[in-house]
């Protein structure tokens, strides 16, 4: 590149990075072409004369999200900041407070808004912040905990209450997610109540869960809904995680099952479809559940920590 030509990249670049002139502005001063523009400001950054240097308090977390988002094709991935100094629900409740945030970002009239139960779920709706008014249908994905498991945490609860905070109007669910037979379930499915929710899942548009682990007594949800007999079943399936009271192996694959065949719950395959699935997860020992959730194409959004994030993309390097 002769002294000329350097000079003309270096005047171009100095207008458009610097005074902040448009490509078209530079074009009409200097008289060429708008696309001619456009390649000498790439032929600037390919011979060095343009660098570009990304600083910032929080370029780690994001360097983490970019990783994720690109290993999994996600939508969005929210890595939220964490210290040695913070207590456990410090951190939780920072990471409940984004998906809240996220929620009023995103939702608007006439969406369908499914939600699960669980500890996760149930803090983030406890959380209480104001919210936009929404004409939104706000709907439990999974049945009740049938009459354990406190009233705080039931799903009927964690639907209303987060209609509330939009102001809006909830679908409730009179059923436990998992009963004692399958021609109880077909007899449960025949209620017209209930099949008005199916319809709503077909429907969905958003769908706000948490993630459990595969291993039955790691897992809140299902010390709830199961006997002793039945959590041995449950650890026999090799399950990698679960969604919805939903299981699913290694690979996100639904794992069929007795268990299964006795929930009343949105199926993995239906929940897929929804346009946005916020995957809210903040314990590192999920890592794996995580993974084979994003495998299965059950999550868009996910938000998490540096902790659980870090030993997710531990995982997926070293594999």
């Amino acid at each position: 590149m002769d002294w000329n030509e350097e000079r003309q990249l270096i005047k171009i670049a100095k207008m458009y990075y610097e005074d902040g002139l448009t490509q078209q502005d530079i074009a009409q001063r200097l008289g060429i072409y708008r696309t001619t523009i456009t390649r000498l400001l790439q032929k600037a950054r390919d011979t060095g004369i343009v660098t570009f240097s990304i600083k910032g308090q929080y370029k780690e977390q994001v360097d983490l999200e970019d990783q994720l988002l690109k290993a999994f094709d996600l939508k969005d991935v929210i890595i939220v900041p964490s210290n040695e100094h913070e207590t456990h629900d410090t951190k939780q409740r920072n990471v409940m407070e984004v998906a809240l945030k996220l929620l009023d970002e995103i939702v608007t009239d006439e969406d369908v808004l499914g939600i699960s139960s669980g500890s996760t779920v149930s803090k983030i709706v406890d959380l209480n912040m104001n919210l936009r008014p929404r004409k939104v249908e706000v709907v439990p994905l999974v049945g009740g905990p049938g009459g354990r498991g406190g009233v705080n945490r039931h799903i009927n609860t964690i639907t209303y209450n987060l209609a509330q905070s939009f102001q809006t109007h909830a679908t409730l669910i009179d059923v436990p997610a998992i009963v004692p037979s399958v021609s109880l379930k077909e007899e449960f499915m025949k209620f017209a109540f209930l099949q008005d929710i199916v319809d709503l899942w077909e429907k969905l548009t958003i769908a706000l869960f948490g993630i459990g682990p595969g291993i039955p007594n790691k897992n809140i949800i299902f010390s709830f809904l199961v006997n002793e007999d039945e959590m041995n079943d449950i650890k026999n399936l090799n399950a990698a995680g679960e969604i919805c009271c939903r299981l699913y192996d290694e690979n996100g694959e639904p794992i069929q099952s007795d268990i299964d065949d006795r929930t009343i719950t949105i199926p993995l395959q239906v929940l897929k479809k929804a346009k946005t699935k916020i995957a809210v997860v903040e314990q590192p020992s999920k890592a794996d559940a995580i993974i084979a959730a994003l495998r299965g194409g059950y999550i868009s959004h996910l938000i998490t920590n540096e902790e659980t994030a870090s030993a997710i993309c531990n995982r997926i390097h070293n594999k």
